[in-house]
């Protein structure tokens, strides 16, 4: 497996023997399965406060357009009434 990293490769020799102890007859993500689901909760977590701490930076108030105003004002009055 020479594509491997080191460290991907050191926890596949120390967490594989901690699968084998485990019943051969019953099926369980063991200890790698948590670890995974750790580390992708973690990642959503992370995720999830990055996206709430940019959506606090959103203003949502618009400022009104003077220029649609005046368009609108325009648009709004009668010909031949002033």
């Amino acid at each position: 497996m020479p594509d491997m990293s080191a460290s991907v490769s050191l926890a596949m020799t120390h967490l594989v023997p901690l699968a084998k102890e485990v019943d051969e007859n019953k099926v369980t993500p063991g200890v790698l399965g948590f670890i995974v689901f750790a580390v992708m909760a973690l990642a959503v977590w992370g995720l999830m406060k990055s996206m709430s701490r940019q959506l606090g930076k959103v203003d949502f108030k618009e400022t009104p357009d003077p220029e649609a105003e005046t368009a609108s004002e325009t648009a709004s009055a009668k010909p031949g009434q002033s």
